[in-house]
């Protein structure tokens, strides 16, 4: 039974952070107790993912996994069963309950090895989500990339309504950001309002037309793409540094829209590059659009990477 320590009991916390470090590989240093974000995933002596101090609060949303939705959900509100449910408000800017419910929840350690770490978060039901889950992400890495596999399970009696993300910030650490050229091969792009929530899908075009490439500098928004290539074994979102050396973030078909956020306050740099894998848009509770239910028992699985060529 759990008791009370006493002065002579000795209370060593957890691990915060994990190092994989493969022969010959990269190095990040991650999968923490909250919302386990890898920082930094170096490789060659850059790093190409996430950075900042361990008792910092991951600015942006960096590397987080939100579960059991992406994004936002407008005032926190949604309908199910034809009864109303109601989120707490997490971003109170604008009004929205954002990156799911497990965005500062602590995870735990259930295996740690040298090139893989493996860790669990639990879902309570609770108001405005009532499903008890529990998500699982595994890091694992090789000398040639970084893979996360991102599983949900419904521990509930009923089906619940999910969708998964996940919010990586890239770069190549001796370019500026502004000068990397950031290509996503998407046909389709959602119109937002003044609250960040779609509002329509519209054809690619101007600086939101990346199909071809485009300058970090030259662009600033902050929207869900979709419309990728079908029948494709992955979906590749490509930056680039003006001498050919890129970082691919790489996700599974499930992975259907991508959010692109360009941000000009993101701490120490004038420009940072979210590039977020999802397998539904913002207000997918409210819209439905790329919404799944996960059936009592069942366990959904997708995988994404960050896959550096840096010569």
């Amino acid at each position: 039974m759990r008791g009370i320590a006493s002065q002579h009991d000795t209370l060593e916390p957890p691990p915060q952070w994990y190092e994989l470090r493969p022969h010959g590989g990269g190095l990040p240093r991650g999968g923490g107790q909250s919302a386990p974000p890898p920082r930094p995933y170096e490789q060659g002596g850059g790093a190409v993912a996430g950075a900042w101090g361990d008792d910092s609060i991951p600015a942006g949303g960096a590397e987080i996994l939100p579960a059991p939705w992406p994004n936002r959900i407008a005032d926190g509100r949604w309908t199910l069963e034809g009864e109303e449910q109601r989120l707490d408000i997490t971003e109170p800017s604008l009004g929205n309950a954002s990156h799911g419910l497990l965005r500062n929840t602590g995870y735990r350690p259930v295996h740690v090895g040298d090139a893989e770490v493996v860790l669990e978060g639990e879902i309570f039901p609770q108001h405005g989500y009532p499903f008890h889950l529990v998500h699982r992400a595994t890091y694992h890495l090789t000398q040639e990339q970084l893979t996360v596999t991102q599983e949900l399970t419904n521990l509930s009696a009923t089906a619940a309504p999910f969708a998964l993300g996940a919010h990586p910030y890239l770069k190549i650490s001796d370019v500026p950001t502004e000068d990397l050229v950031l290509t996503v091969l998407a046909d389709e792009v959602f119109d937002t309002d003044e609250r960040s929530i779609p509002t329509a899908k519209v054809a690619v075009s101007g600086q939101r037309d990346l199909r071809a490439g485009r300058r970090i500098g030259d662009i600033e928004f902050d929207s869900p793409f979709t419309g990728l290539p079908s029948g494709s074994e992955r979906h590749e979102h490509v930056l680039a540094a003006p001498d050919g050396r890129t970082v691919t973030l790489w996700a599974d078909p499930a992975f259907e829209y991508v959010h692109v956020y360009i941000s000009t306050i993101y701490p120490g740099v004038s420009r940072a590059v979210a590039v977020e894998p999802m397998t539904a848009p913002a207000n997918a509770f409210n819209t439905g659009e790329g919404l799944r239910r996960l059936a009592p028992g069942e366990t959904f699985s997708a995988r994404w990477g960050i896959l550096p060529s840096l010569g």
